[in-house]
């Protein structure tokens, strides 16, 4: 086998430290093309789907990669920027606040590069920046603050695959998860509380997890526990019980069942018993992106207020809030 060097190694470069900032991923385009060969990537991880291969490839390419791309290109068109896709915009942001919060605290020498699981810019294309510049020592900062094989998983698979054709292997350090972590828990409660201090408090707030099949948590995945665990953490910032700051899991897909309750299914049954006003946020996502601003903020407000809600408001993500930025710079920190 023939190693993968660096271009422009020395023996006597200075050392480096490099944090490579990863995020689930987006298309190029909201087109069809783009949807298709990103859902191709994202749908044929073995990690997201634990099918038979075989058996996974035949309704992959026989009926989802010829249904759902026209579908999901029509959604992403609705979210979609004058900076291209909401999820890669913020992430840009996120990278340089990263990078310059990072060396206020450890000098020049750190660099940040942000990188996608699925599409671009890949894995690979963000270690290989970080490599070029030196860096021998590596951080690993999967933006899921909860833990999941499809996810964080799925990230280490994607570095282990770089790293093992590099002939020199930095020092590297993976973040497993941030789930309980004071800052970035002070993060969230922060931002409902600034939220609720110029819009007014609902009757009720919704926090909205990405869901996963139920097979996945009996199989030993802990994504649901972490969930819970970020939900309780934040309701106790807030101040609230569990009456009026509920958990719920969204995104579902297939006829397995997921792990429950479901959001739209909460957010139903609430407008039909007489719940006029909610605030949903969604924790898990750091970023807004598809899944907040077309399925939160759009489908689900319409759930409810078709179902009798009155008043729906989405609280957005983290984004590239300071507070934010500190708080991954802390986690970042204390790993390093």
């Amino acid at each position: 086998m023939s190693y993968n060097t660096q271009k422009n190694f020395d023996h006597d470069q200075p050392a480096a430290t490099g944090v490579l900032l990863t995020n689930l991923g987006t298309p190029d385009a909201p087109t069809k093309p783009a949807l298709r060969r990103y859902l191709k990537e994202f749908l044929w991880d073995p990690r997201v789907v634990e099918q038979p291969r075989w058996l996974w490839w035949l309704i992959l390419n026989g009926i989802i990669l010829n249904t759902r791309p026209a579908k999901s290109a029509a959604a992403y068109q609705q979210v979609w920027t004058d900076e291209g896709s909401p999820l890669l915009a913020t992430g840009h942001l996120q990278q340089q606040k990263l990078e310059l919060a990072l060396r206020e605290k450890l000098g020049g020498n750190t660099h940040v590069e942000l990188a996608m699981r699925y599409g671009n810019p890949s894995i690979r294309s963000g270690l290989e920046a970080l490599r070029e510049k030196g860096c021998n020592r590596l951080l690993v900062l999967p933006l899921y603050p909860q833990f999941s094989a499809s996810t964080t998983g799925s990230t280490f698979d994607a570095v282990a695959d770089v790293l093992k054709t590099w002939r020199c292997i930095p020092e590297l350090h993976m973040i497993h998860a941030y789930h309980d972590h004071p800052a970035y828990i002070a993060a969230l409660g922060d931002s409902v509380k600034a939220y609720w201090q110029q819009h007014g408090k609902p009757e009720r707030l919704l926090m909205s997890f990405h869901g996963i099949p139920e097979s996945y948590f009996k199989a030993g995945d802990p994504y649901p526990c972490h969930c819970r665990n970020t939900a309780r953490l934040l309701r106790e910032a807030l101040e609230m019980d569990e009456e009026h700051a509920f958990i719920a899991f969204q995104s579902r897909f297939g006829k397995e069942p997921w792990v429950q309750p479901y959001t739209d299914v909460t957010l139903e049954s609430w407008a039909e018993s007489g719940v006029s006003s909610v605030d949903v946020i969604c924790p898990g996502f750091p970023a807004d992106c598809l899944e907040t601003v077309e399925e939160i903020a759009m489908q689900n407000r319409d759930f409810f207020l078709a179902a009798g809600g009155t008043q729906f408001r989405y609280i957005p993500a983290l984004n590239d809030s300071e507070t934010h930025i500190q708080a991954l710079a802390q986690i970042a920190l204390d790993h390093l």
